[in-house]
């Protein structure tokens, strides 16, 4: 079943064609990777398909629905982008709380289960601040699932991870897939690619190589 259908999807920025005529078709439940240098376009696509940009030409449908025409982003998602950003002065689960009320879907209960799948002390009274690089990639990971959602879109989510929180990442991405989220991967760890990965895409210049 066709979960994510992009079509002739092209973005161009001034004089650079930043995305160059995407077409794709995605299943449901299913974990795709995206490899390629930076610049290649992969952080690019992932922000067209959250529909945090806008087309030039083309379009992107998820379950049948078009971004910026039927809905404005996907309707279940979570997402890391680039580098994480949450309240500077406020506790990792502080931070989970005030982003839950947004959507209102989960509670007390939900956050504190994300923050110890991910290694992460419900407890702890630092700030983000104050968090090493790891703990602040833990965060974003417990974002992205906490209220799990249909589609997650992660950009390098074991970056800045240790061997073990390498390990502990993909057993969670692995877990999500299984409940039947579908995932879309880019990292430059190859290991990434090929452990969790059911199809990979190669990405250069904008454009599925």
């Amino acid at each position: 079943m066709c979960y994510i259908k992009i079509e002739n999807y092209t973005k161009q920025i001034k004089d650079s064609i930043i995305l160059n005529n995407i077409n794709l078709q995605l299943e449901k439940g299913k974990i795709y990777g995206f490899v390629g240098v930076n610049g290649s376009g992969k952080t690019m696509l992932f922000r067209a398909i959250c529909g945090l940009i806008k087309p030039t030409q083309g379009s992107i449908m998820i379950e049948k629905e078009i971004l910026h025409k039927d809905i404005s982003f996907p309707r279940s998602v979570g997402v890391t982008i680039e580098s994480p950003g949450f309240w500077e002065h406020l506790t990792g689960y502080e931070n989970l709380t005030l982003l839950a009320k947004i959507k209102n879907r989960i509670g007390k209960k939900e956050i504190e289960e994300s923050l110890e799948r991910v290694g992460l002390d419900k407890k702890d009274k630092r700030i983000f601040k104050k968090y090493s690089l790891g703990m602040k990639q833990r965060l974003a990971i417990a974002q992205v699932i906490m209220e799990s959602p249909d589609l997650l879109i992660l950009d390098e989510p074991t970056n800045a991870l240790d061997e073990n929180g390498v390990d502990l990442i993909r057993k969670i991405l692995k877990e999500e897939n299984e409940r039947g989220a579908t995932l879309l991967i880019s990292s430059h760890n190859k290991e990434d690619i090929q452990t969790l990965a059911d199809y990979t895409y190669k990405m250069g210049d904008g454009k599925i190589q």
